[in-house]
């Protein structure tokens, strides 16, 4: 071994405490982390928050971006229980707060905090939480801030979509094994396998600069509308064939410069990854692939998104949890990018 390297290693580090860093965004994750003396805050202690952020419930100043939970899975059509993702994705620890391929540190680049949940008059009117929703999100829109949400189930994306497009409709990078864009059935147009149809529909999301990636399973005649709106459809086959790097390319041809919206619901990964979902489908995309697609996403004027889907009572492994709070940790890392 060289000697005055190590000499001068031991010069450097011998004595150091685990708050002695030197290089800057390292440095700017220490000072978020330990307290005087080299004294680390416990990662399992306090209140669990999303992505650990500061917890100030319902506000609305003073924030740039705001992390928000939608406990609401009146929509789903298979298996409920997506009304406990927001608490289960609190309860991940060690998610951030440095983002090493992006080289970021979100927090201490913009304002940002967990503002709590939405606030539902009813558990059990569908219709009065869509309404709720798209209320609260309005407020959020109106304050200059932007949000990235726990859902719930999917049809949650639809009342979001309205109050963020309410002036000029945004596009779409949708991550899911289903389409979305399902019609009424069972006397109800609020489920989660339609929010997408109805966003269209409203004026709030652009058909022709909206991608979904990762389709797949028994559902495709459901998927009639994606193709006659004009959405851009990546079915997981295609997604195979073409590789993550030409799918990040299609994407960014397909939205454009516009403001854009991501919506990440975990059924897009395969199952042995993220088995805790309401609607399951073999043959999905790996966390991995999907780290590096949303990354590619970087420069995008991404205004908003969501991770919906997360039902914890199917995820004994709380893999599902863990892997929902890595991916809201990536949109949020886009959207810091884009706000600097």
């Amino acid at each position: 071994m060289d000697q005055e390297k190590l000499k001068r290693l031991r010069e450097k580090y011998e004595t150091a405490k685990g708050d002695m860093v030197y290089h800057p965004p390292f440095k700017k994750v220490v000072s978020m982390l330990f307290r005087e003396g080299g004294v680390r805050a416990l990662p399992y202690g306090g209140i669990a928050t999303l992505l650990d952020a500061p917890y100030r419930e319902g506000a609305m100043e003073d924030l740039d971006i705001a992390l928000i939970g939608i406990p609401m899975d009146l929509g789903v059509t298979n298996r409920a229980g997506a009304r406990l993702g927001p608490r289960a994705v609190r309860q991940v620890e060690r998610i951030g707060p440095y983002h090493h391929a992006l080289d970021l540190v979100p927090s201490a680049e913009c304002r940002v905090a967990d503002i709590g949940d939405v606030p539902f008059r009813s558990r059990f009117s569908l219709e009065m939480c869509m309404e709720d929703i798209e209320a609260y999100y309005t407020k959020i829109h109106q304050a200059g801030i932007r949000p990235v949400s726990v859902g719930g189930d999917h049809s949650v994306s639809y009342p979001i979509l309205k109050a963020l497009g309410r002036d000029r409709p945004v596009g779409m990078v949708h991550i899911d094994a289903h389409c979305d864009t399902g019609g009424e059935f069972d006397h109800s147009k609020f489920h989660h396998g339609g929010p997408f149809r109805l966003a269209v529909l409203d004026g709030a999301l652009d058909p022709d600069r909206t991608i979904q990636i990762g389709i797949r399973g028994s559902g495709e005649f459901l998927w009639e509308f994606s193709y006659d709106s004009g959405m851009t459809v990546i079915h997981i086959e295609d997604f195979m064939e073409m590789g993550v790097d030409a799918v990040i390319k299609k994407a960014i041809e397909v939205v454009g410069d516009g403001p854009v919206y991501v919506s990440f619901d975990v059924d897009g990964l395969d199952p042995s990854f993220a088995p805790g979902t309401g609607t399951p489908e073999v043959g999905g995309i790996t966390p991995r692939e999907a780290q590096k697609l949303l990354r590619g996403l970087k420069g995008l004027d991404i205004i908003g998104g969501d991770v919906v889907e997360v039902a914890p009572q199917y995820d004994g492994t709380t893999n599902t949890a863990q892997v929902g709070a890595a991916m809201l940790f990536e949109i949020l890392s886009l959207m810091v990018l884009n706000k600097k």
